[in-house]
């Protein structure tokens, strides 16, 4: 089992800034925009780009929410392993609001799928949009393709994208992992 870095803490940094001014452009001030990470990874990108957005972009508020998506993936009791519910934290209305689900790796779509499946439980957003952080575009069962994509990694099936986070990991920087 061998491992390429595919991004080191640095390249990460600049991917997070460009995807910030990316949201910043389309966005503006942020009044009818809200940003859901799904959650568990998705929360570390998404709370990075607000940290981006409110500290040196100087906007003036973001609603921030973490969706889980455990109880609507179609894998749920499908398997051997069992899957571990975290927390949502949508303190918000999503109706007629524009919405950002935010995401580590986007892979088959099916993650994608449950969250929008899930964000019906807060309202209809007048829409939505994605943004991952890596796009592994070859494996894709779903038609779900991201606004914003912070790296396009032609990965196959039997290679692993890891992501690791400072906050959870101890550092960051993102393996493309061959098992």
């Amino acid at each position: 089992m061998g491992q390429k870095v595919l991004l080191s803490s640095k390249e990460i940094n600049i991917i997070l800034h460009r995807l910030a001014c990316q949201l910043l452009e389309n966005h503006e001030d942020f009044k009818d925009t809200v940003l859901i990470g799904i959650q568990p990874r998705g929360i570390y990108v998404a709370e990075r780009l607000v940290k981006i957005l409110l500290e040196e972009y100087k906007v003036k508020h973001i609603d921030l929410g973490f969706l889980d998506i455990t109880f609507y993936r179609d894998d749920f009791r499908r398997g051997e392993k069992t899957l571990e519910a975290t927390k949502t934290k949508i303190n918000f209305l999503v109706e007629d609001k524009k919405v950002v689900l935010i995401d580590d790796v986007l892979y088959t779509g099916r993650s994608i799928n449950a969250a929008l499946t899930a964000l019906q439980s807060f309202g209809r957003p007048r829409e939505v949009e994605l943004l991952t952080l890596i796009d592994r575009r070859f494996s894709r069962h779903l038609p779900i393709q991201p606004n914003y994509r912070g790296r396009q990694v032609d990965a196959i099936d039997n290679e692993k994208v890891k992501v690791m986070w400072e906050e959870n990991d101890g550092e960051d920087i993102i393996y493309l992992i061959n098992r």
